[in-house]
């Protein structure tokens, strides 16, 4: 039977450094599991060779990327803080153990099934929550004083991810249980080999893997850990039904007899609205204001087809403008402040993507709130005249 040991750390505490070297003279492993996948290691090593920029516009995925960029930053931060490189902890696992003699594994999950888990099992609800508060976060609203040994605590520890299974319970899924249960199965099969395993990880993961690893039963299945969630395509939903509510109220206003001037003001208030607010978002973003400009141009169209958007276009925009490079991801990671990152041109690229999607969907719902208001109609005369009259038009084309 082999024996496996579990060391919790905080990815950005000296005394996690210490504690893992100390692990590793004292237990004297036969092989040491670090809580990385290839990738992970890679970047922390600065090895590996960066995406290219166009798999990023092709890839669409702006606001997952801007989450992934944003909760690496914010973890980067507190190192600085603290003076210790985030994943500084897990370098010295591997740099003991290679010192040792002891073979390294890299035990968790691609970062890129993660991240894709984690935010297509999220909810709108618990993304906006999220966006919000790394917003806060960002700009220091709310900002406390942070102990970062007492991160490795695990009464601590606990009671932090109360809170966060309270926050967003999905993302709490696929970011720490999913995780948990991915790392038993890793650390489990190296026990199969290896008479003493020791497993480095993040605190939170300690409680999770230790259950698992007592009672193996329990344990899902590893391909349903790594498969693909499957999900309705809410975006696409959501973009035919604004569809199917623009081409109703239009066929309403065209019908209701309110003439045709009202009907080209209800076509025109479409276009401004949307083009106006996708592209002053696209502004706020530090956007060009060619890339804003094609944001107006196009959002009024992206709002009815759920296939593309606004943000995709005002992207490749600012990407002709700013001319990004796969050098700008490590210059991503290495920013020291938000604001540094922020005149990144690959940075900015995908915050103007994201931040004119914003601005489009906003649009959207306001011209739906707004719009009779404006055209200063009664709704209920002009949708009920304007069903009448759709209906005996139909009528009357079908044969007798």
């Amino acid at each position: 039977m082999a024996e496996i040991r579990i060391v919790g750390t905080a990815h950005v505490s000296r005394k996690s450094i210490q504690d893992v070297t100390l692990a590793i003279e004292e237990f004297t492993p036969d092989i040491v599991a670090v809580e990385l996948d290839r990738g992970r290691y890679a970047a922390l090593r600065r090895e590996g060779q960066a995406p290219a920029v166009s798999d990023v516009l092709k890839g669409g995925n702006f606001s997952q990327l801007l989450v992934q960029w944003m909760l690496a930053y914010l973890q980067r931060r507190i190192g600085m803080d603290v003076g210790v490189e985030p994943g500084a902890e897990m370098l010295t696992a591997i740099e003991e153990a290679e010192r040792h003699g002891i073979p390294v594994a890299m035990a968790d999950r691609d970062i890129r099934i993660t991240l894709m888990r984690f935010w297509r099992t999220m909810t709108l609800w618990e993304k906006g929550k999220m966006l919000a508060a790394l917003a806060a976060s960002l700009i220091g609203v709310g900002g406390e004083e942070i102990d970062v040994d007492a991160l490795t605590n695990q009464d601590v520890i606990s009671a932090a991810l109360e809170e966060f299974r309270k926050f967003a319970p999905h993302g709490a899924q696929a970011l720490i249980d999913e995780r948990d249960a991915y790392l038993a199965h890793q650390f489990l099969a190296l026990g199969q080999r290896y008479g003493r395993v020791l497993g480095v990880v993040g605190a939170g993961h300690v409680e999770g893997i230790t259950r698992y690893i007592a009672a193996p039963g329990t344990l899902p299945p590893l391909a349903r850990l790594v498969e693909e969630p499957k999900k309705l395509p809410y975006a696409k939903i959501l973009g035919i039904i604004v569809l199917v509510l623009f081409a109703f109220l239009i066929t309403a206003i065209a019908f209701s007899g309110v003439g045709i001037e009202v009907l080209l003001f209800a076509l025109l208030y479409w276009v401004l609205i949307n083009g106006m607010l996708s592209a002053v978002f696209t502004l706020l973003a530090g956007g060009h204001p060619l890339s804003a400009l094609t944001a107006f141009g196009v959002s009024w169209l992206t709002s009815l087809n759920p296939l593309i958007a606004a943000g995709w276009f005002a992207a490749v925009t600012e990407a002709k403008i700013r001319k990004p490079t796969s050098a700008d991801f490590r210059a991503i990671v290495e920013a020291e402040t938000f604001d540094a990152m922020r005149k990144i041109p690959l940075f900015r690229v995908v915050l103007v993507a994201a931040l004119a999607n914003v601005g489009s969907t906003i649009g959207t719902v306001a011209y739906f709130l707004f719009i009779f208001p404006f055209l200063g109609i009664d709704p209920g005369v002009v949708l009920m005249e304007g069903i009448t009259n759709f209906i005996a038009f139909v009528q009357s084309l079908l044969p007798v």
